[in-house]
């Protein structure tokens, strides 16, 4: 197709532009300019008190806000965890979850419904007409916005409302509350739980296989037995949190071979009683070399010689294995004389 074949347009903007309208160039514009219609003044405008009903109304809104969010906090203390509530019509649900749920939604509606009722009934409404500018604006566009911006705060009014700017504020203060009280969930905090275990003097060291008290014959010579404390039930709601920290792995050793002083001392008759679990990472150790007296991990081959404290000879642990210092009861029962005395498993945060 040539240029020729090309019908002439009649309402091509010009080179230089014929008409300027909102920074783009137009000839002879086909539609006409509705413009604006005229501007109808709100009750509040005109009536102060209805203006003044309108800023008790979002006033009170932020205030339910505050008093919300104040529930939210309250909740976490009051309902438990494991308490169930009848909800008409929902059902049986958690009293904890509800609630939350109820308070930090009425928290966060009640802030978006005053703001949309602020703006609606007391900022200005007045609809303005402004033309597209380039990107780069000059020095008198960013004097007119910071001027408009100045204006937009007084007409807002929230220096001649202080109390819709105060009853704002605490709301807004208040909600960020809620999030961090959402941070409680990331579990207790451990404070001493981790430095202490079951353990405890005159606590029998109780056969996991056969769930029976030992006795200082049942420990032969390059066996590994395990062993927990005595009233830790398997059917207990902490059994687990409380078996990874109490866990206990038996040997028995010629004494002649045990070279560490103060583990001969914490052992009978060449029964030692290490934790069982692995300072690397806190994996169950589970395998014996009679000869050699070492105990290996099978996670990440941490190697611990059982004939001299239980140091560590090979892999990624960071420390011995903690002894427990056991006995002989007057029934010829084995005992733990204490809990360990340094904190068993990985090192953590609080450890020193």
């Amino acid at each position: 197709m040539s240029s020729q074949d090309i019908p002439e347009e009649k309402h091509l903007p010009s080179e230089q532009g014929d008409v300027h309208h909102g920074g783009v160039a137009v000839a002879d514009a086909p539609f006409a300019d509705p413009g604006l219609p005229v501007h109808k003044p709100r009750i509040q405008d005109i009536d102060e008190r209805a203006a003044k009903r309108s800023e008790r109304t979002v006033a009170m809104l932020f205030t339910l806000s505050m008093l919300a969010t104040i529930g939210f906090i309250a909740s976490y203390v009051i309902f438990p965890v494991d308490k169930i509530v009848y909800i008409f019509p929902i059902g049986k649900v958690s009293a904890l979850n509800f609630s939350l749920g109820m308070t930090l939604g009425v928290a966060l509606f009640c802030i978006g419904a005053g703001a949309v009722h602020w703006a609606r009934t007391l900022m200005s409404d007045v609809e303005v007409a402004d033309e597209r500018h380039p990107i780069a604006a000059p020095p008198e566009v960013k004097a007119r916005v910071m001027q408009d911006f100045a204006d937009g705060a007084n007409e807002s009014g929230i220096g001649r409302r202080p109390l819709i700017r105060n009853t704002m504020l605490g709301a807004m203060a208040l909600v960020p509350l809620s999030g961090v009280m959402l941070l409680r969930d990331l579990g207790p905090l451990p404070e001493d739980k981790l430095r202490k275990t079951l353990w405890a003097k005159g606590k029998l060291l109780i056969n996991q296989n056969t769930m029976e008290p030992l006795r200082p014959e049942d420990i032969v010579v390059g066996s590994l037995t395990f062993a927990k404390p005595e009233g830790l039930e398997e059917d207990a709601h902490d059994y687990m949190s409380q078996i990874a920290k109490a866990a206990l792995m038996i040997v028995r050793i010629q004494p002649d071979d045990i070279k560490d002083k103060r583990e001969l001392e914490w052992s009978h008759d060449g029964i030692v009683a290490y934790s069982k679990i692995c300072t690397h990472v806190g994996c169950p150790i589970s395998l014996y070399e009679q000869q050699t007296h070492h105990v290996l991990c099978p996670c990440h081959q941490s190697t611990f010689d059982l004939s001299d404290g239980a140091r560590v000879i090979f892999g990624p642990a960071g420390h011995a294995l903690p002894q427990l210092r056991i006995g002989v009861n007057d029934e010829g029962f084995l005992e733990a004389l204490g809990d360990f005395e340094e904190p068993v498993g990985p090192a953590f945060w609080e450890r020193g």
